[in-house]
């Protein structure tokens, strides 16, 4: 009788215990990885812990992650193969290549990738990046990346069909050569950044910027070659255009300008400081729906100007 009671109070016991593991963990529960409980990683991945709360987390916040253990490793690598944004610009600390390594490896579904004033990167780390990740890209800034070449940019140019935006201002890397197979490959850059890029001419450029109708945001400060054949081009094909940086093109004057002013009837701001040539015949019209850096003189404040004057019409004609 003693051995029926035994054996009775075993099995409530036992359904007990199998009754209280299928219950909802609590969160204390789910941490404690060392007593046979269910831990936070066994929560699911695709659904909940990639999804719901690695997206929260910086690329930082996953390398920490990454360095708890095994498990933490694999799941902070399954988000970062998921990571649709890399924005390291102007990170340039000690031993940041090692981490790219990783982040080349792992990183499959790239639409942003902003590595600005990257010091450190060289075309042996970019280019395993751009390798995962070419279908996909649809904005690229390598502003002011001194130590690459034009080698990284080709897979950009050539394979990279969604891209829509790119920056390279300061890259005196950027050939006429390059300018030419973007033109080639790429037409639908809505967005372009070639500031500070002296070794491209001017007649790759008037021939690029036939091709680029698209374009919205055009930065072209401190381009030798930004001549006013060259903004008569962008007058008469891109008519989508809607902010325009010319600071410091020498080389242009009224008659650019004024090509801008009749064609591209969308313009919201135009950047002209530095541009000696430009004066209030050009720049008054556009005064009144276009936001110019450059304040008007005093003197010219009450002065009319009659652009037929001195536009002859043929000259808009190249």
């Amino acid at each position: 009788m003693c051995t029926l009671h035994i054996e009775e109070e075993t099995h409530l016991a036992a359904m007990a215990s199998s009754i209280s593991r299928t219950r909802t963990p609590s969160p204390m529960q789910l941490l404690r990885a060392n007593d046979g409980e269910l831990t936070l990683f066994d929560i699911s991945w695709d659904d909940v812990l990639i999804p719901k709360m690695c997206t929260y987390l910086s690329v930082k916040d996953l390398f920490n992650l990454r360095s708890c253990s095994r498990t933490a490793l694999r799941l902070a690598e399954a988000a970062l193969e998921k990571h649709q944004e890399l924005h390291l610009s102007g990170n340039n600390t000690h031993n940041i290549e090692l981490g790219f390594k990783v982040l080349a490896r792992c990183c499959r579904r790239l639409e942003q990738l902003h590595l600005a004033r990257c010091k450190w990167l060289t075309d042996e780390l970019l280019l395993p990046l751009l390798e995962n990740n070419k279908q996909r890209l649809s904005a690229v800034n390598l502003n002011e990346c001194v130590n690459i070449t034009a080698l990284s940019l080709q897979p950009i140019i050539v394979q990279c069909k969604e891209l829509r935006i790119l920056k390279l201002s300061k890259c005196q890397w950027l050939t006429t050569g390059a300018v030419d197979a973007l033109t080639l490959h790429q037409s639908k850059l809505v967005e372009f950044d070639i500031s500070y890029c002296g070794a491209i001419g001017e007649r790759c450029l008037i021939i690029f910027f036939r091709k680029l109708n698209k374009l919205t945001v055009l930065s072209l400060a401190n381009t030798p070659s930004v001549t006013d054949q060259v903004l008569i081009q962008i007058g008469n094909f891109c008519r989508e255009l809607e902010h325009i940086n010319l600071i410091g093109c020498a080389a242009i004057s009224d008659y650019g300008v004024h090509a801008l002013s009749v064609h591209c009837k969308r313009l919201q701001s135009l950047r002209i400081q530095r541009c000696h040539r430009i004066t209030e015949r050009s720049l008054a019209p556009l005064r009144q729906r276009v936001h110019i850096d450059r304040p008007r003189p005093r003197q010219d404040a009450h002065n009319a100007y009659n652009l037929n004057d001195f536009y002859p019409s043929d000259f808009l004609v190249y």
